[in-house]
């Protein structure tokens, strides 16, 4: 059978849950079957998503309130959504527990960070120096920029290769890395892109957003292939 993902959703209020839907066509068409997960409250049911999905893929969104890493919130802090933070923090936590695969792009990313203890420069533009559009004029399926790949990482077994291709869609960015987290890609300004976890079986966490990408680049559609292929073998 193939591999259940659960999907986190964007929630700005308890009205609805919504999700784009490349998410959920980068999960089908890459073998998985998509399960959105929507904002709930009770603990429980959050349980109920731990045995239920093999894989679990936190998505992109608003930018994280910078309580949760210990830091006052700046004039240059994007707006936030206080349910979806807590939703997803405590779901993070409860899947970081139970060792099955984990992919976050670009705020799942700084989420996943955020859950193991680390920190996130709230906006680039006005705390660090670069020549690089962290937010793109270009299509969200164009690559603006490449990362570099670190040698010896999952990234660099994975696609063979010391640099691929990325789009950029972020004013925020990983700072002090969590718990059990290093490097796997960096932009050419040094601001961390990829990251995994040296802890556990299967965490795979990226800046950009590869799910605009892989349709027309092997290599980005090679991150989703290997997270099916990891919750494949948790299902079997």
């Amino acid at each position: 059978m193939k591999p259940i993902i659960g999907i986190t959703a964007s929630t700005v209020d308890t009205e609805y849950s919504r999700i784009l839907h490349t998410y959920v066509k980068a999960i089908e068409e890459n073998g998985g079957v998509p399960l959105l997960l929507p904002y709930v409250e009770a603990e429980e049911t959050l349980d109920a998503y731990l045995s239920l999905c093999d894989g679990f893929f936190f998505t992109g969104g608003a930018d994280i309130d910078p309580r949760y890493y210990g830091e006052e919130e700046k004039p240059t802090c994007g707006s936030t959504q206080p349910l979806r933070d807590a939703y997803e923090i405590l779901l993070a936590r409860k899947v970081l527990s139970i060792q099955k695969p984990i992919l976050g792009i670009c705020r799942g990313a700084q989420l996943l960070n955020v859950a193991l203890g680390g920190t996130l420069w709230q906006d680039i533009p006005s705390e660090l120096e670069t020549d690089i559009p962290h937010r793109q004029d270009e299509p969200k399926w164009e690559p603006s920029h490449s990362v570099g790949i670190l040698d010896g990482t999952p990234l660099s077994s994975l696609i063979g290769k010391k640099r691929m291709v990325a789009n950029s869609f972020h004013h925020q960015a990983l700072k002090r890395l969590g718990d059990g987290l290093a490097v796997m890609a960096l932009a050419d300004d040094g601001i961390v892109e990829a990251v995994y976890a040296t802890d556990r079986p299967y965490l795979r966490a990226f800046q950009w957003h590869p799910e605009r990408l892989y349709q027309l680049d092997a290599d980005n559609r090679k991150l989703f292939s290997d997270f099916i292929e990891a919750a494949r073998r948790i299902e079997q």
